[in-house]
């Protein structure tokens, strides 16, 4: 196991700096026998009863609380205690049926921030006793305490300085110097990317656009080895073609940019290669969206953000293979500048597109962007990601993001990487009815069918489909379900979600080291 080096912690402390995180949960491993005897107690319970061995206060104090309560029949549920067993706080939080797998992990580590943020600065969670399922790691704890305890709230103003904003927890466990490297190696680097992305997307319109996305990034890579950003401006997108990125980005005073990251980890290897949609906000342009609502249209950048944010974690934990991150960034906006529907422009490929909605523009963008990732990478693996259709939504619902592959072993791989990870997929079909679907009276494709014909989600998968190569390897993922989290959950608060980077990383985990 590769030891923790300065290089890696001069990574993490700069991408914090860079994204502006709020870093409301610390957490750290620690042996059972260093847990002092006045610290606030986390036990998971099974049925009520606590796994880990306590004195015989403390499970007296239980035992007793648990009957009062009726608690133990709901997993995720929660008993705090006050000022019992000379401990200013116990936390009872019910696991439900064992033995855990990593996603359920990480709910338990999310479970305990929520419930102690904003009550209490520290306290000692009890590990010892829990039965995980093959493959899984504690270390996930610590993943989901992290993901939890995410804040943005960087622009209120108006604060309780009576209510405690940060939160340290130390996991207790007998193999805590094993966990405490897994964590510090794989873990943090995941977590801070994640927090990253979420930053970015947070972000209001006005903060984050094309040239402050770039900004943002490259910030967030300052002092990280074997990384090189490239930033295409409109001169460099037009001399490469790149006509129906820029028809996008030309009703908006922000001008558009194809951004770049390429992260070397293993020799001469072909990368794989994630472009993401990168729409910093979207009004639909000349094809005006609905108002209501308008303004999460600053979310529509998702894709951009989980692509950078997965090299960041690859870059960050020193991951063995090579990859490319690609974001197509551009903002929507209706002008006399602007696209109008019915406008022909031709893409990088040299396929004419016929711009029948302005609001199907993040297919749009991703047309240059996985040509110009096959001419100048001829990756391994092709991956696009965006948040692309309303129809997944409907088809889907908010669970899961589709999937869309050619490839019956990759979508396969990433079917298990949505599982372990977390972030779970759906495959959705690719058809040839709707390739003839985008087929244009005056040009070779269009960007939408008209008519309410539905499939629109697997239409928009081949219309992008349409610009990669029958060789190339390739998954597209429609996240339009999953980049906004409306109600909240243990591991992702209400708001950016972050989805991709554990999912795109567990890939790579899982498949090429």
């Amino acid at each position: 196991m590769r030891n923790v080096n300065v290089r890696a912690f001069l990574g993490l402390v700069l991408l914090s700096m860079a994204a502006q995180v709020w870093s409301g949960v610390d957490v750290r491993f620690v042996s059972p026998a260093d847990v002092a005897p006045d610290v606030s107690l986390v036990v998971p319970t099974v049925n009520g009863a606590p796994l880990a061995e306590l004195d015989e206060d403390t499970r007296a104090v239980m035992v007793k609380a648990v009957s009062a309560a009726a608690f133990g029949k709901e997993a995720g549920a929660t008993l705090p205690l006050y000022g019992q067993s000379g401990r200013p706080m116990l936390l009872l939080v019910e696991l439900g049926e064992e033995p855990l797998n990593g996603a359920a992990l990480e709910t338990l580590g999310g479970t305990v921030s929520n419930a102690l943020l904003g009550n209490i600065t520290s306290a000692t969670v009890l590990l010892n006793g829990i039965t995980l399922a093959d493959g899984a790691t504690l270390s996930r704890v610590a993943l989901g305490s992290k993901l939890g305890g995410y804040r943005f709230d960087k622009y209120q103003t108006e604060t309780d300085d009576a209510v405690p904003t940060d939160l340290t927890l130390e996991l207790a466990d007998t193999n805590a110097e094993s966990l405490q490297q897994q964590w510090l190696i794989n873990g943090q680097p995941l977590a801070d990317a994640v927090y990253f992305s979420r930053d970015l997307i947070s972000e209001p319109a006005n903060i984050i656009y094309p040239e402050s996305f770039v900004a943002r990034v490259k910030a967030a890579f300052k002092g990280i080895d074997n990384v090189r950003i490239r930033v295409l401006d409109e001169k460099a997108m037009a001399k490469q073609g790149m006509e129906v990125l820029l028809g996008v980005g030309m009703g908006s005073a922000r001008p558009p940019r194809l951004l770049v990251i390429e992260y070397k980890g293993a020799g001469d290897a072909k990368p794989l290669v994630f472009a993401g949609k990168g729409i910093t906000f979207d009004t639909g342009g000349v094809s005006l969206k609905n108002p209501t609502g308008l303004w999460r249209m600053k979310y529509d950048m998702s894709g951009a953000a989980a692509v950078t944010g997965t090299l960041l974690a690859l870059a960050g934990r020193e991951a063995n293979v090579n990859a490319v991150a690609i974001a197509a960034l551009a903002e929507n906006m209706a002008s006399d500048r602007a696209q109008r529907p019915g406008d022909v422009r031709t893409s990088m490929s040299g396929k004419t597109v016929e711009v029948i909605n302005t609001d199907a523009e993040g297919r749009l963008v991703l047309a240059d962007a996985v040509w110009y990732a096959q001419t100048a990478f001829d990756p391994e693996v092709l991956v696009d990601i965006a948040t692309l259709t309303g129809s997944v939504r409907v088809a889907l619902g908010t669970h899961y993001a589709g999937m869309f592959s050619r490839q019956d072993v990759l979508a396969t791989q990433f079917l298990a990487a949505g599982k372990a990870s977390g972030e779970a997929v759906w495959r959705l079909p690719l058809n040839p009815a709707f390739v003839n679907a985008i087929t244009s009276d005056i040009a070779d494709v269009k960007n939408v069918v008209e008519g309410g014909s539905g499939g629109g989600a697997s239409i928009g998968a081949e219309f992008i489909g349409s610009f990669v190569k029958p060789e190339t390897p390739w998954v597209h993922f429609d996240i339009a379900g999953r980049a906004w989290e409306f109600e909240g959950n243990a591991v992702t608060p209400k708001g950016a979600a972050g989805f991709g980077i554990r999912l795109l990383n567990q890939f790579v985990a899982d498949n090429y080291e």
